[in-house]
């Protein structure tokens, strides 16, 4: 446990990629089989249900270390996390038992056939016998909701560099349906249980902000027009019959959208395409929300495939019958694409459509009109530009519209992490409806060094309640809140859903009768 407990330790309490690729590497060349195994496992969502419940933790907690159960809240509001709590609070150890991570996993996963007295004998030992860092540790572990400090690229890129690998390969291999029983860890990484080669993506072409005057961008038509869509960005790959959905993240996405994968097996010739998959219906592109509910599940139920269908959006041809089409210029390659949806028709694949504008002027009129389709601007790509790697100023250029604002009122405030624990970081803002204050959205960005300490200093200073991490604040600091779209949505009190919400700026000129009434934000959905 020592060694994994060490990874652990540096993934959480830096934010430097250096640092997490270092330790990482470290963890690799150190742990043995089963810990590596069992870290890919936790990292990919491979752990065994709680088997002891956190209720029963804490009590178990307060009874070792002694103290009244208020002085437990206190501390768990003062720290934020249950498992980091109860390893602070517990006694030092009396003895040392040296398990590996492995191990301590296996008795866990025994766990859930035992009694409440066994369970509770198990638990008491292991708070006996680890030092903080590995009873924090053991802790989350148990209660099934343990996290890796680190993205699923930092891991993938991590692993590929130790292994002198390709990162896509490597994202096939680990993120397949594999078993930590039937599994090497080298074997699994190399790709024995999947045929990696088949499903290997290309990198993603990037634009930048526009930053020039359209003028200078020449005659528009040399310039291939499309709307900017807000879902997510995807190669869809058909090569010998098997079909690949692979994410801008680099996560493999097919089992999310079956549909997709199901009329691709009808379609002749290989190849790979690079789209936009979002959700579509009645001839409409519907909001982000709509697809988030669709994201991430391991099982799709009929109500949610028929609720919130998908499609994708094609916009460029990367590969066709195995030859790599990405030097060849835009225009070649769109003339290409259409051919094979014209040979295709299917209501599930679309092409993206090309924008028709005889000047600039009319263009920028269009795109000032483009949140009634639900699109978030215009990407303009030169039609004789090939298909880069990554970012390549000069040849793409995304023109989203501006974000949409509302003043709002903070109303919750919660400690962030690192070396912000100390500060109040992430807030909770709300907007009026009628006589009282109902929640639009949380937020996390935007605000200074100096102005997240004073807004902690009024937190402090003005809380109202505590639940858990959570302070109730009185209502009084207004801040702009901007946003990139807004959808009507069930799961929020307000009724509504805001894309990337975000603090502009801390409006101390206003008080809580200037900020916005719900009725007037939902006006701004189209």
């Amino acid at each position: 446990m020592k060694t994994f407990a060490r990874l652990i330790n540096t993934l959480d309490s830096t934010n430097k990629t250096s640092l997490k690729l270092e330790a990482i590497h470290r963890f690799l060349s150190e742990a043995d089989e089963m810990d590596k195994l069992w870290f890919l496992a936790l990292f990919t969502g491979k752990r065994p249900k709680r088997a002891v419940t956190t209720s029963l933790l804490k009590q178990w907690a307060i009874e070792i270390a002694q103290i009244p159960e208020w002085l437990f809240l206190e501390s768990y509001a003062a720290v934020g996390d249950l498992g980091e709590t109860i390893a602070l609070i517990l006694p030092p150890p009396n003895q040392v038992i040296e398990r590996n991570l492995a191990e301590w996993m296996d008795l866990i996963i025994r766990l859930k056939d035992k009694t409440e007295e066994e369970k509770k004998a198990f638990v008491r030992n292991a708070w006996d016998s680890l030092p903080y860092m590995q009873r924090f540790i053991f802790n989350k572990l148990l209660g099934g909701s343990f996290r890796v400090g680190v993205s699923a690229k930092g891991l993938i890129n991590a692993l590929a560099k130790h292994y002198g690998m390709e990162s896509s390969t490597v994202a096939h291999a680990v993120m397949g349906n594999w078993k930590i029983a039937d599994t090497r860890f080298e074997e699994l990484i190399q790709g024995k249980y999947t045929q990696s080669n088949l499903s290997k993506p290309y990198p993603f072409c990037l634009a930048y902000a526009l930053e020039k005057e359209l003028e200078e961008l020449g005659p528009i038509t040399n310039w291939q027009t499309e709307y900017k869509w807000d879902g997510i960005r995807g190669q869809i790959i058909k090569r010998k019959g098997e079909i690949f959905i692979w994410s801008r993240g680099e996560e493999l996405v097919t089992s999310q959208f079956p549909e997709i994968g199901e009329v691709l097996m009808h379609w002749e010739g290989d190849f790979v395409i690079d789209g936009e998959l979002l959700a579509y219906k009645d001839g409409q592109v519907l909001h982000f929300a709509a697809l988030q509910q669709r994201l991430n599940r391991k099982n799709l139920t009929k109500k949610i495939l028929e609720e919130v269908p998908v499609v994708l959006f094609a916009y460029d041809l990367l590969e066709w019958e195995g030859e790599d089409w990405r030097p060849k210029a835009l225009s070649e390659r769109r003339a290409q694409l259409e051919k094979i949806f014209a040979q295709n028709p299917t209501a599930r694949l679309l092409l993206s459509p090309i924008i028709s504008a005889t000047n600039w002027e009319e263009l920028t009129a269009i795109r000032a009109d483009v949140r009634t389709i639900n699109s978030e601007g215009l990407m303009l790509k030169h039609l004789a530009s090939p298909y880069h790697t990554g970012r390549k100023k000069g040849d793409w250029w995304k023109w989203k519209i501006d974000p949409l604002t509302i003043d709002a009122v903070l109303i919750y405030a919660q400690k962030g992490s690192g070396r912000r624990s100390a500060y109040y970081t992430d807030y909770t803002f709300a907007v009026r409806q009628g006589d009282q204050l109902v929640t639009i959205a949380k937020a996390y960005s935007g605000l200074t060094d100096k102005e997240i300490q004073e807004v902690s200093r009024f937190v402090n200073n003005n809380g109202l309640e505590k639940f858990g991490p959570v302070r109730t604040v009185k209502p009084e600091l207004v801040f702009e809140i901007a946003f990139e779209g807004i959808a009507r949505s069930n799961r929020h009190k307000s009724g509504v859903a805001l894309r990337f919400p975000r603090i502009l700026r801390w409006r101390k000129d206003k008080t809580v009768a200037d900020i916005d009434d719900i009725e007037d934000i939902k006006r701004l959905i189209q």
